[in-house]
């Protein structure tokens, strides 16, 4: 596997799992969510920008990304 795609993989990973538990959810809920949504296609286009941000920055992105697309 290319370092890119494993990095993406991993922090996609990390990413469902801080929003699995910032806000109570099963990680197949949330896993399932970010698919259906454009959510996990999102957080890995966007990588290079996002995997420097904190925990707690990502959670506000992601949340604002449902918004936007009306998914909260």
């Amino acid at each position: 596997m290319l370092k890119e795609t494993k990095d993406k993989s991993f922090f996609l990973a990390f990413c469902i799992e801080q929003y699995k538990q910032a806000k109570g959810m099963s990680g197949t809920d949330v896993a399932e969510m970010f698919f259906a949504t454009g959510l996990a296609a999102y957080l890995t286009d966007n990588f290079e920008v996002l995997h420097t941000q904190s925990h707690q920055w990502i959670i506000e992105e992601i949340d604002e990304y449902l918004e936007r697309r009306n998914e909260l």
